[in-house]
């Protein structure tokens, strides 16, 4: 075996680094823009600033745009104000955008509302605005009464959470609490690769929120969902084992999480060296692995694991291709 010159360490070194800052740059900075609702009394005014603090605290360690509706004080009311916030994001590109509205809501048995300073917001006025939207969105809606949000909201590279699954759990969600407080905390990472996804957090948000009410001796009223596959139906997080669904929400229906796990507003060192070609493929592939194994049921044995050892073998000479290319 040829032994590699010492001489020849650092200058490989140095190109690593090179590369690895390239691809860092290259990395799709997503923006949060976190609206707080109509507060009420002042417990909750000041647990709207925490949290919003919290989600600043992350964006700065993410290198993450952020930007607030509903803590200033106006001119116009709040529903105007995001409206004309939403208007002014891009519409395109590989970053998401994430929208997380916390606070309040409420339903009158036909249409959810999210309180807001000023007239409130239904979801056909947020399926609206965000309809001219193609880049990837992350809608979180950290709400009492906010399930009535999701079906109108589902659709292709959108991933959703609601606080409720139902628009009749009207009473105060500690949902949005306990999301913000686990973005950065290495406690959420269920699979140890270095960073938290979005499904992780959701995960253990809904821990969290479940402990709360053991631990009070209380009757839950809320129970999150998520929806990352454009059916609308979402799924609760007790359906998970560990980061993968093990029910479906109805016959034939795919189960949600795969996409949300592959969302990180903390990306680790490993996320942040891949080149976006790279990690757009990787995604993609990553996806049909879970296609496949929830389709499983029926087809011939021989034919299932041939399709998926191709695309695994495609995975594996993908995230080699730049290590072995350095």
């Amino acid at each position: 075996m040829k032994r590699r010159s010492s001489k020849a360490l650092p200058v490989c070194g140095l190109a690593l680094a090179l590369v690895g800052a390239a691809a860092a740059a290259d990395f799709p900075a997503p923006t949060v823009l976190f609206v707080a609702g109509a507060p009420g009394e002042a417990i909750y005014a000041s647990n709207l600033v925490r949290q919003a603090a919290l989600w600043s605290n992350a964006c700065a360690q993410a290198g993450a745009g952020f930007v607030t509706v509903g803590l200033a004080t106006n001119t116009a009311p709040d529903r105007e104000v995001l409206r004309d916030t939403l208007a002014a994001q891009a519409r395109n590109g590989p970053a998401p955008l994430w929208l997380v509205l916390a606070g309040h809501g409420s339903f009158d048995g036909q249409t959810a509302r999210f309180n807001l300073r000023g007239p409130d917001l239904t979801p056909t006025d947020l399926a609206e605005w965000l309809a001219p939207f193609e880049r990837p969105l992350v809608l979180v809606h950290a709400f009492s009464a906010s399930a009535p949000f999701l079906p109108a909201l589902a659709g292709t590279n959108r991933v959703i959470l609601t606080a409720t699954r139902s628009g009749h759990e009207v009473n105060y969600s500690r949902f949005g609490d306990h999301l913000a407080a686990v973005l950065a905390d290495p406690a959420a990472d269920l699979d140890r690769d270095g960073q938290t996804s979005l499904l992780e957090a959701f995960l253990a948000a809904t821990a969290r929120v479940a402990e709360f009410y053991k631990t009070e001796g209380r009757l839950a009223t809320e129970h999150a969902l998520i929806e990352d596959n454009g059916d609308g139906l979402g799924t609760p997080a007790d359906w998970f084992r560990g980061v993968r669904a093990v029910k479906r929400p109805a016959a034939g229906a795919l189960p949600d999480g795969a996409r949300a796990h592959q969302i990180h507003l903390l990306p680790g060192a490993a996320e942040r060296a891949l080149s976006p070609e790279i990690r757009a493929r990787r995604d993609a592939l990553e996806r049909e692995v879970f296609r496949l194994r929830e389709n499983k049921a029926g087809r011939p044995e021989a034919e299932y694991y041939r399709d998926l050892e191709q695309v695994l073998l495609e995975l594996a000479e993908l995230l080699e291709g730049p290590a072995a290319g350095q």
